[in-house]
């Protein structure tokens, strides 16, 4: 097993030699097999150990058995506890869940803190079985039949390919003690349900069913390639992007064979889980939306807007003082007293300085606002209004920024002045406001 897991080392990580390794040791099994075989190699590496307190003094004898093995074989060891149960019960979620977020987060903080280059975990053949057999059960697409990455980002799973069988024969063959997780025996969990009954009879069915499996799941692997790429090559033709914010071209899109499955490719990654509510929006009305946690799609006339959800209060307020030149947050405004005006544009006003009263406020705009378009000879209307002849959209709305003196609008920002501050014959003060 050594004599093949350096071959896998040489020719899919050789990347990995010199580089500073954190081990995921459980005190199971596998993790003590990998921990052994790299003891056994020359790398640099210490071990990271999770006590998740779920099974009492089971929990702490097996962080005990982690540490003292890490102290007689002089090798590096972070340990932790983690109240598994009570962040499950915080964040709404199973108390599976609730280990994998604890614990790779830990990880990656150890990453950063530590300053170690890759966490190694001992994920094995009949974890990837385990994992295709779950998402089968549960629905899946084609990304949740190819299984476990051998790497996903930081985190590197060099035992993939070889079988539980290998595992533990090679355990039994160096005499390696572990520790016995008692809740393996139950089937309490849908993956105990599969490990001891289902994957047992396919094995009977056919023993060589792992290498079978193996070779299907790396041609959908391939498959799985050919979709991304051709979903990038879609993508250019249907999507625009601007700034952080993504419009797709419904007229476009609909003439899609399988539209839906592009719109998945393209949304799975900001972590969307609503799809026939997504699908859905393509034959919506106007203002339409779906959230994922941090974004929003939005349906706008002949578009699905996508952006990120605007974490701004609509009533923070921003002051700027009278003898500012320059502000940048949320916008980047300059103000200039200059002699005389040229042509104002949507980046850029002249005001009568005189007519402002300080400080100045900049705010997202509020139901019921009114102002006096510039041009209009002193008529109001509502800055609803003005938006909606405008054409824009719901995102747009909520990106404009309005420029108050006192409670008056000086500035639809970027889009129309306002006429009650306007440079006339008597301005004997001129500022330049521009939008940068």
């Amino acid at each position: 097993m050594i004599d093949t897991l350096k071959q896998i080392l040489s020719e899919r990580f050789s990347f990995l030699g010199n580089k500073r390794l954190l081990l995921a040791v459980s005190g199971g099994k596998d993790s003590m097999v990998l921990l052994h075989l790299f003891q056994n190699l020359n790398f640099d590496f210490a071990i990271a150990h999770c006590n998740f307190q779920l099974r009492g003094l089971e929990s702490f004898e097996d962080q005990n058995f982690v540490n003292d093995y890490a102290l007689s074989n002089n090798i590096k060891a972070f340990i932790t506890q983690f109240d598994t149960k009570a962040f499950a019960e915080d964040y709404k979620v199973s108390t599976q869940v609730a280990a994998r977020e604890l614990r790779y987060n830990w990880f990656y903080e150890l990453l950063e803190t530590e300053d170690f280059d890759y966490i190694l975990t001992a994920h094995h053949a009949d974890d990837n079985l385990e994992t295709f057999l779950i998402n089968l059960s549960r629905g899946t697409g084609l990304e949740g039949l190819t299984g476990i990455l051998e790497q996903n980002d930081k985190i590197i799973r060099p035992l993939l390919t070889f079988t539980q069988e290998e595992i533990e024969l090679y355990a039994a063959n160096y005499g390696i003690e572990w520790r016995e997780d008692s809740s393996n025996a139950s089937d309490k969990y849908l993956r105990n349900k599969i490990r001891h009954h289902l994957v047992p009879f396919l094995k009977d069915l056919n023993p060589n069913f792992l290498v079978s499996f193996q070779k299907t799941q790396s041609y959908l692997q391939e498959a799985q390639v050919m979709v991304e790429d051709a979903a990038i090559m879609v993508y250019q033709q249907v999507a625009r992007q601007e700034n952080d914010i993504i419009s797709f071209d419904l007229n476009k899109l609909i003439k899609l064979p399988n539209y839906k499955s592009y719109l998945y490719q393209w949304l799975k990654e900001f972590d969307f889980t609503a799809w026939d509510d997504i699908y859905n929006l393509v034959e919506s009305q106007t203002g339409k939306f779906v959230y994922s946690p941090t974004y929003r799609l939005l349906k706008d006339r002949n578009s699905l807007i996508l952006s990120p959800i605007n974490f701004v209060d609509a009533s923070e307020e921003y002051f700027i003082l009278e003898n500012q030149k320059e502000v940048n947050i949320p916008l980047n405004l300059t103000f200039c007293k200059v002699t005389d005006i040229s042509i104002a544009t949507n980046t850029s006003i002249f005001v009568d300085a005189d007519l402002l009263q300080y400080p100045l406020r900049l705010q997202k705009w509020r139901e019921g606002a009114v102002f006096h378009p510039f041009g209009m000879q002193g008529k109001s209307k509502k800055v609803s209004k003005f938006f909606k002849d405008e054409k824009l959209s719901l995102n747009e709305k909520e990106q404009t920024w309005l420029l108050y003196s006192d409670e008056k609008i000086v500035w639809i920002v970027g889009l129309r002045a306002d006429e009650r501050f306007k440079v006339t014959e008597t301005t004997k003060n001129i500022l330049k406001i521009e939008l940068r």
